[in-house]
């Protein structure tokens, strides 16, 4: 379906002052409606729901666990077979030390994840859920999600209800949005055909929420899916969210092709991302909160999200080797975070896994500065699309 003209124009309206649109409108946006119009339609109901301008990041580490996995995704190159050479497990020890390290560089919030392990069991994660609980009760476990859900249950014999209540009891916070990559059944069965469907990994979440376990939701564009496909992703996230309220955010980013079977190249160009991150914003009337990405996409498209409807830049993030695995080099650290978020136009804050402001930057002298707080990013120059600093 095709869209010009003034329907187009009246849709833009409609959506920017925060009328709920269909997917069949969010569709004809995300592929008819000019790029910059777009944009500021997005960047309406961001300032309509922040008019603070505040744009936040978090200091978190994530923690890979295990690379040991029996899923085998054909997108991901972290992962490593049962009984092969290089699969490892991280020690009580050394997961307790790293969270120690993020505590001494200012993390809140601790991300474990891992490979999906014939080997851990429900007993492992409640154990390791409590020692980091008992040593660091400062950190958040915004960890898992529910993919992990789905094993434990079947290496455990545990219905998911059971699962989620015992890795609350244990210290679990809040679960993240991994696993997800693409909800919608075709697409996601040629990506991960030992995975559970989009259907159960919403099931699960749906769950989660009602057992007062709230997460994230994530999308993994790039990797053959249809444009309608996009946005049915979408569809099936905002349904559980009318229903239960629990996803905080909205992240999505882009395959990365490197060193896995799926191979090929990312195919979600950039300005197709901003493009999603825009319809999200519109799309997703109940979801509070919109991520935008420089891990995968980079630091310049990166800053360019926050014209589009994003009020969050993610993570410093400590420590990352899933996406990394894949081909993802982008470096930054706290102060280049900031000056992201500065030179948008936007009032940098550092934040909580509950999105609560923990530090506002308002004056650039005060800028905190600590050269070890850095991550998996790296410096490209800001020179894509210029003029869309105007959507502001």
């Amino acid at each position: 379906m095709t869209t010009t003209g003034p329907r187009l124009d009246d849709l833009l309206s409609r959506a920017a002052g925060g009328a709920r649109i269909d997917p069949q409108e969010a569709l004809a946006l995300y592929t008819d409606a000019p790029l910059h119009a777009l944009g500021r339609a997005a960047d309406a109901v961001r300032r309509r729901r922040y008019p603070d301008n505040i744009a936040t990041y978090i200091i978190d580490r994530n923690i890979n666990y295990t690379n040991v996995c029996v899923t085998a995704c054909r997108f991901c190159a972290f992962y490593r077979a049962p009984g092969h050479r290089e699969g490892w497990t991280h020690s009580d020890e050394e997961i307790l030390r790293r969270c120690g390290e993020a505590v001494e560089l200012g993390a809140t919030q601790i991300m474990l994840q891992g490979g999906h392990s014939p080997e851990l069991g429900i007993e492992w994660y409640e154990r390791i859920f409590a020692a980091i609980k008992r040593e660091y009760p400062q950190l958040t476990l915004h960890s898992l999600g529910a993919s992990e859900v789905v094993h434990i249950g079947r290496t455990s014999d545990l219905d998911h209800a059971t699962v989620i209540t015992r890795l609350r009891d244990a210290g679990l916070d809040s679960f993240a949005g991994a696993g997800a990559e693409i909800l919608v059944r075709r697409p996601r069965s040629v990506i991960a055909p030992l995975k559970e469907d989009g259907e159960t990994w919403l099931s699960v979440m749906e769950t989660a929420h009602r057992l007062g376990v709230e997460s994230t939701a994530t999308f993994m564009m790039g990797t053959g899916e249809t444009n309608a496909e996009r946005i049915e992703h979408l569809r099936m996230i905002r349904d559980v969210q009318d229903r239960t309220g629990g996803f905080r955010s909205f992240i999505p980013w882009t395959y990365q092709p490197e060193n896995n079977h799926l191979k090929g190249r990312t195919q979600a160009t950039s300005l197709e991302y901003l493009r999603m991150v825009a319809v999200a914003r519109l799309f997703f009337d109940n979801i509070a909160h919109l991520q935008g990405s420089w891990l995968t996409t980079g630091k310049d498209i990166g800053q360019l999200t926050l014209h589009f409807g994003a009020d969050d830049l993610g993570s410093v993030m400590l420590e990352e080797n899933v996406v990394s695995s894949a081909g993802a080099r982008h470096r930054s650290n706290r102060t280049e975070l900031i000056d992201l978020i500065r030179g948008a136009g936007r009032v940098p804050a550092q934040r909580d896994t509950l999105y609560r402001h923990l530090a506002v930057h308002e004056d650039p002298a005060d800028d905190p500065v600590d050269p070890r707080v850095h991550s998996h990013v790296s410096s490209t120059a800001l020179e894509l699309l210029p003029a869309a600093a105007a959507t502001g």
